[in-house]
């Protein structure tokens, strides 16, 4: 039966195991798994395997050490967000089926951007599930490729990925539905020509929380790159960060990056998982790195 779980060992309860229930039709998770911060500690390598971890309701952390890979499960299907590296792929399977799902459950396979750190593992992983890979028309070449291409500031950096081929090309603000799951898109392009980020609802209960899973904002690149002589698009990544910026109910903000929004802490409930200002402070520090490198170049 589609969207059964394998249950790694009986617990009296959903309580007992550390995770909330989620939607109805899917079964509360056991979980023994050590937490992901303790279990990374200094690690934060692209590869390097990180045990599963529950984030919030129907929302589960499958990714490694250095990179968010997200589960979004429902009783009809589910979304995985990132796939990390080509290395990382076997492993963000293995931990959704350490969470009791089946990989050949996941319908959606999405992305944040064009790079080999986010995207290195889709093509693996769709060859794992099964699932249709969505993505933005800015972002289509560069992940079909394989590499970043000539307008973005990483071009020259990584070596080419597995390309991964579109299936279904989603617009600015267009939504994705499995079951009552819908998952809306956000063009985010800066960081790459084709970021893109999401933003959903989950529960837990009664509890409902939005989540906003940003797109890295950081003006990163080739030695060569200069973005001041690219004044277009340093105008296109501050759009960018005022769409991120303005999002009224950014309850939950989640990085590509752990790191760059604290979230292992998070997880391990050593800072606020819950934070509506956290996009606002997540593109403030952004936005400082990026007028930093301005004043560099300028300089030089």
């Amino acid at each position: 039966m589609f969207g059964r779980l394998i249950l790694a060992a009986a617990v009296a309860s959903a309580a007992t195991a550390g995770f909330a229930a989620p939607e109805r039709g899917l079964k509360a998770v056991p979980t023994s798994f050590e937490p992901i911060k303790q279990a990374c500690g200094e690690r934060d390598g692209w590869s390097d395997p990180a045990p599963p971890s529950h984030v919030f309701g129907n929302v589960y952390m499958v990714g490694t050490c250095g990179i968010t890979s997200l589960l979004i499960t429902t009783p009809k299907g589910h979304f995985l967000i990132d796939g990390a590296t080509d290395e990382a792929a076997e492993g963000i399977a293995e931990n959704i089926r350490k969470l009791g799902f089946d990989p050949k459950d996941v319908r959606y396979l999405l992305a944040t951007h064009e790079h080999l750190d986010h995207a290195g593992g889709l093509a693996k992983l769709k060859q794992i599930t099964g699932a249709k890979f969505a993505t933005r028309e800015a972002a289509r070449l560069g992940m079909e490729s394989g590499l970043p291409l000539a307008d973005d500031p990483q071009h020259g950096i990584h070596p080419a990925f597995p390309g991964v081929k579109a299936d279904v090309i989603i617009g600015d603000e267009q939504t994705l539905r499995i079951g009552k799951q819908t998952i809306t898109a956000i063009a985010t392009p800066g960081h790459s020509p084709g970021g893109t980020s999401y933003t959903w609802k989950s529960c837990e209960g009664k509890i409902c929380r939005q989540i906003v899973y940003a797109d890295s904002l950081n003006a990163v690149s080739a030695d060569a790159y200069r973005f001041s002589d690219h004044p277009d698009y340093v105008a296109t990544l501050r759009r960018s960060m005022a769409r991120i910026e303005a999002i009224k109910n950014c309850e939950i903000m989640i990085s590509p990056h752990p790191f760059q929004s604290e979230f292992f802490e998070r997880l391990a409930g050593e800072k606020p998982l819950v934070d509506p200002a956290r996009c606002r402070t997540y593109v403030a520090a952004a936005r400082k790195r990026l007028d930093d490198r301005l004043i560099k170049e300028a300089g030089n």
